[in-house]
């Protein structure tokens, strides 16, 4: 089900406008918007949406909805500016048969695009994701570089291939992938209802445009990202919540292991860690 909202675009181009005259990105221009000022903001762009119709087409497609631009243009111009600036942070990753791209951690995100931190904490647009799956979500453990994170196609064939975004916490996960720049062919293929028993999958495809919005339980919704073509760019963000933030010793490590391997590398993550140990 696609949900429109009116209109968020925004130009899709690295925001030049916002750099200084040396050409050097600027990070203080990620305007580090306050709480109070983007939960105003998400909050005026969910107004309008129907909680309950939304709601009805979550539960009835397996635990998965799109939605059209939801967030306002100021808040996707920002999350914009944040992903451009964020560019020389990107770690790449290539895994044979299965994706190629690169990745920025929330640890880097933390220090250099807050942003995007505020974002993930709005009540208003915590409330309306508590509202589609009916439960009460928690935000994810201060060292889980997964928590949020900006996911970069920037080469020809950058891609990742079939799978599920398998929770390793006690409770279920959810998802929420944001569109940030597109000027790309690539789309968000997906299967629903592929663990129900029963039940017959039902294959789609959808394009995220800036300031649009997918939510879906990742333990359930089998999907993948369409390769990048040549002269093409995409960038999206991942917002993950948690219903149990749980998780075993085991489980911890392997999740480490998979995060340092297949997305942000290893210093990213000692980066990560070294921030919390000065936090503490």
């Amino acid at each position: 089900m696609i949900a429109r909202t009116g209109n968020a675009r925004v130009d899709d181009a690295r925001i030049d406008d916002e750099r200084g005259r040396d050409g050097q990105a600027s990070l203080s221009v990620a305007r580090a918007a306050t709480s109070p000022e983007i939960d105003a903001s998400v909050g005026a762009g969910v107004a309008s949406l129907d909680g309950a119709a939304l709601r009805a087409a979550f539960m009835r497609q397996g635990a998965f909805v799109s939605l059209e631009p939801v967030l306002p243009p100021d808040v996707t111009r920002r999350l914009v500016e944040d992903a451009d600036a964020l560019l020389p942070e990107v770690n790449r990753n290539y895994l044979p048969g299965h994706k190629k791209g690169g990745s920025v951690s929330r640890h880097t995100i933390d220090r250099l695009a807050p942003t995007i931190a505020a974002l993930y904490r709005s009540k208003p647009l915590i409330a309306l994701l508590e509202n589609l799956c009916g439960e009460r979500l928690q935000i994810c453990p201060p060292d889980d570089p997964h928590a949020y994170a900006l996911y970069y196609y920037t080469r020809p064939g950058d891609h990742i291939g079939w799978h599920y975004d398998t929770s390793y916490y006690e409770g279920r996960r959810y998802t929420l992938l944001l569109g940030v720049m597109d000027r790309s062919s690539c789309r968000l293929d997906y299967e629903l209802h592929t663990r129900e028993e029963g039940v017959a999958p039902v294959p789609g495809s959808v394009r995220i445009p800036p300031g649009g919005l997918v939510f879906f339980d990742g333990d359930k919704l089998r999907h993948r990202i369409t390769p990048l073509g040549p002269d093409e760019m995409r960038v999206s963000l991942t917002f993950e919540y948690v219903t149990d933030p749980g998780m075993r010793p085991g489980r911890r490590l392997l999740s480490n292991l998979k995060d340092a391997f297949a997305y942000f590398g290893f210093r990213q993550l000692l980066r990560g860690r070294k921030g919390q140990g000065r936090a503490a």
